[in-house]
């Protein structure tokens, strides 16, 4: 793994990877809601001009649906996967192919915000098949989500998960997967014939990492909190701000990590 500010072998210069950008936590700070965060200008240009340096070859892929990665950083539209890749907008102007809200996820989500309503600083994220449960403005009530969400999934069909992030919980269909979001773009111009990489921050990027790592390509994890699939993790947001500065828009040959912590394992 690398960490610090050492050099990571085998990435070639910029206009030769392609770009996957988890966005909470890895280019924005988490809020305790989703609709609290902020994109300023900077940012905007910054992402702009990295999709131009790659040809177009970026994307991001999120838990998010496509439409508020839209709404969040508008007017700047890219090719984006939401909802861990059950959404696809495969051009920056394309259609988006959305999910709807199954009826047996809707009765599971009605009943836990029920169950939750007075409990302050818990948020429901109804994203149609995803439900999302933040807690991270209530932290001491996530083990009674958990129990409780953990209790609901028994009414669900066989295809859905629980995967608990950095502050809270969603409920994912089986086939919500990082690595399947990726590879779809992997199929299509101008990400096709490219190297991938991917930089997020949560246990939902793992199966991302782990795509990316078998394509050949970098993972790179930020502020990991236990253990990751990742190649490379970097400090914080600021610092991936910086790695596309320098790896992308600089077109730094041998992947100089710049900013990232240690070294491969």
């Amino acid at each position: 793994m690398i960490h610090g500010n050492q050099r990571s072998e085998g990435l070639p210069p910029g206009a030769g990877i392609a770009l996957f950008l988890d966005i909470d936590g890895t280019l924005l700070e988490h809020q305790p809601h989703p609709d609290a965060v902020k994109v300023d200008d900077d940012l905007r240009a910054l992402l702009s001009q990295a999709a131009s340096a790659l040809d177009g070859a970026l994307a991001f892929v999120t838990g998010r649906t496509v439409a508020m990665v839209d709404r969040v950083f508008s007017p700047l539209s890219l090719p984006a996967a939401g909802l861990y890749g059950l959404e696809h907008r495969l051009t920056p102007d394309g259609p988006i192919e959305a999910a709807d809200e199954p009826a047996d996820m809707a009765a599971v989500a009605d009943a836990l915000e029920k169950e939750f309503h007075t409990a302050e600083g818990v948020y429901f994220e109804r994203k149609g098949p995803v439900l999302a449960i933040h807690t991270r403005a209530a932290p001491a009530v996530f083990p009674a989500v958990r129990a409780a969400a953990q209790a609901a999934l028994s009414s669900l069909s066989e295809g859905y998960r629980i995967v608990a992030g950095n502050a809270g919980l969603e409920f994912l269909p089986i086939e919500a997967l990082k690595s399947a979001a990726i590879a779809r773009f992997m199929e299509v111009e101008p990400f096709a014939g490219r190297v991938p990489v991917f930089i997020g921050d949560d246990v939902a990027d793992e199966s991302g990492f782990e795509y990316v790592n078998d394509e050949g390509g970098i993972s790179i994890r930020v502020r990991p909190a236990g253990p990751t699939a990742a190649s490379v993790t970097l400090p914080d947001v600021a610092a991936v701000h910086r790695w596309i500065e320098r790896e992308v828009l600089a077109g730094v040959p041998d992947g100089d990590m710049g900013t990232a912590s240690a070294r491969r394992s």
